[in-house]
């Protein structure tokens, strides 16, 4: 049996994370309002909806211009970061920097979809689930929609101990951050690409 190509399986995986983002996404975004929690591994997992207006893992960027200016450095990341994969597949390099950089490539894209046409066709989501492509338009324009995050990990949820030298009796928080399948990806995708990259690189010129 002839093995598959480094190209199709770089297709292969793009195409299986941005179905599966934006499948949970819209699932989301039509059957829960904002702050609504699924639990799951007790309280140590959920599904928490929260949209945010900037980048992976609920960080923002300041107001509308913030959110234009980041949402086009987006799209021409998308560009460099396709040009470079389409390169490096040419040159047949190490099949693991090939799908690293594909994660990252469908996660981008994932959450530019979220920031390019969410906002158009798409209700809000405050006080009943969206409604996809409402009849009165949606909640935004071209490239201000918001995106949808939904994992939480609040693995650990304590207090800093009163002996504290620092945020004496403050909440703390581990994992803090509330994400979704594309920040996962470009994560993963990074990650793999610092652990492993001796490997990866041999073979770049």
């Amino acid at each position: 049996m002839k093995q598959m190509s480094a190209g199709k399986k770089s297709v292969l995986l793009i195409a299986f994370l941005l179905i599966a983002d934006q499948i949970l996404k819209i699932w989301v975004k039509t059957h829960m309002v904002l702050g609504d929690e699924i639990h799951f591994f007790g309280n140590w997992g959920m599904l928490h909806f929260v949209e945010n207006n900037g980048m992976a893992f609920g960080m923002e960027m300041g107001g509308r211009p913030g959110k234009l200016i980041l949402s086009v450095f987006r799209i021409a990341a998308i560009f460099a970061i396709g040009w470079f994969l389409h390169s490096i597949i040419k040159k047949k390099v190490n099949l693991g920097l090939i799908l690293a950089v594909s994660a990252i490539f469908a996660g981008a894209v994932g959450n530019i979809i979220d920031c390019s046409l969410y906002g158009m066709i798409f209700s809000e989501s405050y006080f009943q689930p969206a409604v996809l492509f409402p009849p009165g338009g949606g909640y935004s324009s071209f490239l201000h929609g918001k995106v949808v995050d939904m994992f939480y990990f609040p693995i650990i949820n304590t207090h800093w101990p009163d002996w504290s030298p620092f945020r004496s009796g403050e909440s703390f928080i581990f994992f803090r951050p509330v994400f979704n399948i594309a920040d996962s990806s470009i994560t993963c995708g990074v990650i793999s690409i610092i652990l492993f990259q001796k490997r990866m690189f041999r073979d770049l010129n």
